[in-house]
């Protein structure tokens, strides 16, 4: 898309927007990425584009659109925070730096990346709000151009959508992008299911237009009798909230009638109401398909009123009837009512239509476990809500299948913690009891109360209740919290057949404490006592120790000497190729053949082998420091060499490179590394006191020389202290 094109599609969208500065940042994007390609062959510029245009049909402010444009700027250019501060301010630029800071770094697995990444987000979001509406227009595009990657990755995208960025989005109330993020990823990950469904829609659709066409002509004649202005449309389902009904209620997609739901929009909320008596008039409503989202709207700020009525020909359909106010934050959501367009009096208001988010990150702090937190997201993002109210009438919102104690906890945590007992609709109930919408809670409390019980967390439904439960476990019984941890402990590890003394040592327990944020064997007891880490987070990973050492050891029982001397009787004088590719081995066949990971040799290091029991032969550097030459293991070296045959293979070496700490550093090295085609395989980073960024890169390389060559190249760099290759 060309710059005139762009922006005749920009005023279309908003007539409002400073065009001018919209054209800077364009053409500052259009320079910054030249050269750069997507996966498509396409010109990398066309997805800033693109992520803006979205951002302008969601309404948004020109420097949000700007911050579109300019999103991928610092991470994979030239240009720095400070560059886009001086040229577009430093709003543009801290949501630039956002959306930057929401790019991956390595951990240790896929599910703690994604799991550090979303902490991130909402971190992002709880700054500036727009950071997150960048973010999901890019999702957005990056979606809808998806069939240029490979098929797994694909995959990968789309399930990662569906369960987090569509749910985030329809928790902002941006039904518009959540149904498009659904849809598309729906296409990916069932595509039979999907085309299928297509056809048998557009079919469907096809026989029902004439019956929606006659019901909006009824109820439009009807709604102006009565002087009241409307406008109304049939709305299509979108494809995956067809596919889930389907999935969820085991239906048929002949039993499936909503195809298509009739939206009637008026000038105000009296106008709702009337239209609804109107619609109630002219047909019969289904018994407990009524929903006022008006008297009490979702915490996306969505409002509407949902009927469900029995049409002439004896089919039910659903109508929606709302203001347009209304109407545009159910499309739109927080992009069309938030503090930067309703101004500062208004921030307040803001904080409450955005609690759930300032609620997710309390919760979320004490989270050890990544499997736990996106377990724990997942629910909190997909739950439906059920909305009750206090006994002097405030609405308060729950996840389906709440508790009067979850209900205690969304009040206070000191009501929670008190809580003797529950009332609904005036009579006593267990604290176990279902709530269900509209009905009136009340907690009894008592200032001597004992405080929460364990059995709570077995049927609370709130992740706020459970966190703050296991909070005041934690704070206040930490001595039984260690007696109940420990002795479910080493009841578990009795119970599965072993003694401590096989589990329990310290070159395996430390790192584990370590990986779960405990000081100490107390702070883990503790903290399986209070219920904050599970046992199974533990003894898995111990027992599992337990049993390679127990493998390695049976495959061992033969010496060094008889071992090195059956491989060479076997093989007397041959040179094999090993299963590792680019070694050769003297006297060696059958037996695998690794890389040592402590000082990853490459073609033109020196390299010895060395044999390890039940591992066979480990090729080192022959400087490497990892193991003693010592006399007793000199019978289990074995001569190894590059073999020159091999071609076009990578292999693995870690670079080190420290220097003082800038904005744009970590690109400035990529981009270097680029340009000599090779590839990060990982990134670990850490700043120093002093301000020193300390940087070890994971890099696939060829040979020792293409090594050198980027390790030189990367100490011609400004203000670089040290550059070297990291060995054990």
């Amino acid at each position: 898309m060309n710059l005139e094109s762009y922006v005749l599609k920009l005023q279309q969208l908003n007539s409002s927007l400073n065009i001018e500065k919209i054209v800077r940042a364009y053409t500052f994007a259009e320079e910054a990425h030249r050269g750069q390609l997507r996966k498509s062959g396409e010109k990398y510029f066309i997805h800033p584009v693109h992520v803006s245009l979205i951002l302008a049909e969601l309404e948004l402010d020109e420097d949000t659109i700007i911050s579109g444009l300019l999103h991928d700027v610092v991470e994979d250019t030239k240009y720095i925070y400070k560059d886009i501060k001086d040229e577009f301010g430093e709003d543009v630029a801290n949501m630039v730096d956002g959306v930057t800071k929401l790019g991956k770094i390595n951990y240790e697995s896929k599910e703690e990346q994604q799991a550090e990444n979303l902490r991130k987000m909402f971190i992002a979001m709880a700054k500036d709000i727009r950071v997150i509406l960048i973010k999901l227009a890019d999702r957005l595009h990056n979606m809808r151009t998806l069939k240029f990657m490979p098929d797994e990755k694909k995959k990968e995208k789309a399930l990662e959508t569906l369960e987090i960025y569509a749910p985030i989005a329809h928790r902002l109330g941006i039904s518009k992008i959540k149904w498009e993020l659904e849809d598309l990823s729906f296409l990916y990950l069932e595509p039979e299911s999907y085309y299928n469904l297509v056809t048998r829609v557009n079919k469907k659709r096809d026989e029902r237009l004439g019956i929606i066409n006659k019901v909006i002509s009824d109820l439009e004649y009807n709604i102006k009798l009565v002087s009241i202005n409307c406008d109304i449309y049939g709305r299509p389902k979108n494809f995956y909230s067809i596919y889930k009904k389907m999935t969820k209620q085991n239906k048929d997609f002949d039993e499936i009638y909503d195809l298509t739901a009739i939206r009637v929009i008026v000038d105000s909320i009296k106008d709702c109401y009337g239209v609804l008596g109107i619609i109630h008039s002219l047909w019969k409503p289904i018994p407990g398909r009524f929903k006022d989202y008006i008297a009490m709207p979702k915490p996306n700020m969505y409002q509407s009123i949902h009927t469900t009525v029995i049409g002439n020909t004896g089919e039910p359909f659903e109508i929606q009837i709302r203001t347009w106010d209304m109407h545009r934050i159910a499309e739109y959501g927080i992009a069309a009512h938030w503090k930067y367009k309703e101004g500062k009096s208004e921030e307040d208001n803001m904080e409450e239509k955005l609690s759930w988010l300032r609620q997710m990150m309390e919760w979320q702090k004490d989270l050890n476990d990544p499997k736990e937190f996106m377990d724990s997201l997942k629910l909190d993002l997909f739950t439906n809500e059920v909305f009750v109210f206090t006994p002097d009438g405030k609405v308060i919102d729950l996840p389906m299948g709440s508790t009067p104690v979850d209900f205690a906890y969304k009040i206070h945590s000191q009501v929670g913690n008190r809580c003797v007992g529950a009332k609904v609709n005036g009579r006593i109930v267990p604290l176990n009891f279902k709530v269900s919408n509209g009905q009136i809670i009340e907690i009894l409390t008592a200032k001597n109360s004992n405080g929460p019980s364990r059995d709570w967390l077995k049927f609370v439904k709130s992740n706020q209740a459970k966190n703050k439960i296991r909070h005041w476990f934690k704070k206040e019984r930490r001595e039984e919290n260690i007696e109940k941890g420990s002795e479910a402990f080493f009841k578990e590890i009795k119970k599965s057949g072993y003694t401590v003394k096989e589990l329990v040592r310290p070159e395996w327990v430390e790192p584990l404490l370590d990986k779960l944020s405990c000081n100490n064997m107390d702070d883990l007891y503790a903290a399986i006592g209070y219920g904050g880490i599970m046992l199974s987070q533990v003894l898995p990973k111990l027992r599992d120790k337990y049993k390679f050492e127990q493998k390695e050891l049976n495959k061992s029982n033969e010496t060094d000497e008889e071992l090195k001397g059956k491989i060479k009787e076997r093989n007397s004088n041959k040179k094999i190729k090993s299963q590792a590719k680019g070694i050769s081995v003297k006297g060696v066949d059958n037996l695998l053949i690794r890389y040592a990971k402590c000082c990853n040799p490459v073609p033109g290091d020196d390299i010895i082998g060395y044999i390890t029991r039940g591992r066979g032969v480990t090729v080192h550097r022959s400087d490497c420091t990892n193991f003693e030459k010592t006399d007793d293991s000199k019978s289990r070296f074995i001569e190894v060499e590059w073999d020159t045959g091999e071609v076009d293979s990578s292999y693995a070496a870690q670079i080190q490179v420290i220097a003082p700490d800038r904005k744009g550093l970590l690109g400035e090295l990529t981009v270097l590394i680029s340009e000599m085609d090779l590839f990060v395989t990982g990134i670990n980073a850490k700043i120093t006191k002093n301000e020193i960024a300390v940087i070890n890169l994971n890099i696939e390389i060829n040979n020792a020389v293409q090594l050198n060559k980027l390790i030189n190249k990367l100490k011609g760099m400004p203000k670089m202290i040290d550059v070297k290759r990291i060995t054990s």
